[in-house]
């Protein structure tokens, strides 16, 4: 995930519709590795968050990194920067 997070940070340049801005985590890699990445749960609203994006488990996801874009609301409230 942190790879990914910070290639696609470093790619945005100045568009924050292409900053970090969902992790979509399928739940069988999140019980098996992911749940281990650094994270912080602040409040029901934030959610779960990896270096300040948020992170939503579901058997029904691939495990992938999406844009603010891509991510709509689902991923707000965004945070400046990745690891916020």
């Amino acid at each position: 995930m942190t790879p990914a997070i910070d290639a696609m940070a470093a790619t945005a340049g100045g568009d924050a519709n292409l900053l970090p801005g969902l992790i979509e985590a399928n739940s069988t890699d999140w019980c098996e590795t992911l749940y281990q990445i650094e994270r912080t749960a602040k409040t029901l609203d934030e959610g779960i968050r990896h270096r300040g994006v948020k992170v939503v488990v579901s058997s029904l996801f691939e495990t992938r990194v999406l844009t603010r874009a891509e991510a709509g609301e689902r991923g707000a409230p965004y945070q400046d920067q990745p690891g916020a």
